[in-house]
């Protein structure tokens, strides 16, 4: 039987296409003209115009909570959405949303950060990885020391997505040092909401694509005890929580970017001629364009198969990690083939295809390293937390 997407799911996904193909993608000149300048790439009057005119045509916090205003569509329409949004690299994003660990703050936490957010009057960041600790919670030294009804975070954060623009951060630190050892690193730390008024600093980190994340610094930083996101010591499992989210939501930019790539091959190999006949004629060209084509198709069941299982209320870690290792690999190796094919032209700055192969790069390192998922997938399977054939 040939899985289909329900209507609903359909009409979504025209809608979003055609957002797309006529608000973002003509942008793209004036996206790589502004960086190819050092500037931002698009203003923030453009982003939060491009945010209303989505919320018209009812795309507001597609994931969030009816209660807070949101449309509440599930994960897998969230996969939907991103593989769409994807097929561009203009910096979009829908609004009306925050990170789905800031729901386990009590109520006062949530008026406070999670409604603010959503509404867009406040930007987040998570910050776990440190300079000589990313998934391995065992190696961070982050620690938050009581004082009177106050905790004192000293160290450092590095590779923040958000952290240079972001208003507050949820931060892990450790506060029970012999219980993080005790326990490899699965309870002692804690996670704590800190406003960028409390004193961190933070600073950009110069990459080889686009992407700007941040290093955070903590010195001295003091968190009042009703800023601790969740339960004490249980850090480890928001952190989890957070990074399963983010884990299979690469897989399905990565799907989204890989498609519009394709089909730019697809487009120049009927007009690029060699020898008197068109490159799309050539068999290196067509074993290319299939294995991409492929390898897409396989990346999408499962990021859809990671979101299905996570819209059943099932954990999805294994998939999540699944989904991101084979679709950011397959990103890479799309975007490889595609710029081999636009020859020269694809290595220039006048298409975007350099810029998303430097993109692409970074899909395989960042939430979790290829490594990391592939201990994850071996660890699952030898351990027999999951079983072969078990989400089938």
């Amino acid at each position: 039987m040939h899985l289909r997407l329900t209507d609903e799911q359909k009409m979504v996904q025209k809608t979003i296409r055609r957002f797309v193909e006529k608000e973002l993608i003509p942008l793209e000149n004036e996206v790589l003209r502004n960086e190819r300048e050092g500037k931002p790439s698009l203003s923030k009057e453009i982003l939060k115009e491009l945010q209303l005119k989505a919320k018209e045509v009812g795309f507001w916090g597609i994931n969030t909570p009816e209660v807070y205003g949101g449309a509440e569509l599930g994960q897998m329409m969230m996969a939907i959405v991103l593989m769409e949004v994807s097929k561009t690299f203009v910096p979009f994003s829908f609004g009306g949303s925050a990170d789905n660990i800031l729901y386990y703050g009590n109520e006062e936490q949530k008026n406070k950060y999670l409604v603010p957010t959503i509404n867009g009057e406040k930007k987040s960041c998570f910050a776990m990885t440190e300079p000589g600790a990313g998934s391995d919670t065992r190696n961070i030294k982050m620690s938050a020391v009581k004082e009177g009804s106050d905790w004192v975070l000293n160290g450092e954060k590095t590779f923040i997505t958000g952290g240079n623009e972001a208003d507050f951060v949820m931060a892990i630190a450790i506060t029970d040092k012999e219980l993080h050892q005790s326990t490899q690193g699965r309870e002692g730390v804690t996670c704590f909401i800190v406003d960028r008024d409390m004193g961190w600093k933070s600073e950009y980190i110069h990459t080889m694509g686009e992407w700007g994340p941040a290093s955070l610094v903590f010195e001295n930083v003091r968190v009042p005890e009703e800023n601790i996101l969740g339960e004490l010591h249980k850090g480890y499992n928001l952190g989890l929580e957070w990074i399963g989210f983010a884990r299979w939501v690469v897989g399905a930019r990565a799907v989204g970017a890989a498609e519009r790539l394709l089909q730019m091959a697809i487009d120049y190999s009927k007009e690029r001629m060699t020898f008197g006949k068109p490159i799309a004629e050539r068999q290196a060209i067509q074993w290319q364009i299939a294995d991409s084509a492929v390898e897409i198709e396989a990346a999408k069941w499962l990021v859809l198969n990671a979101a299905f299982t996570l819209d059943n209320g099932e954990d999805n870690r294994h998939l999540a990690s699944m989904a991101k290792l084979y679709g950011s690999n397959m990103g890479n190796r799309v975007v490889d083939r595609v710029l081999q094919i636009h020859g020269g032209m694809g290595y220039t700055r006048e298409l975007p295809i350099e810029r998303w192969y430097r993109e692409a790069r970074l899909w395989r390192i960042y939430d979790g390293t290829d490594e990391i998922q592939r201990m994850i997938i071996a660890r699952n399977l030898i351990k027999g937390h999951v079983k072969i054939g078990q989400y089938v």
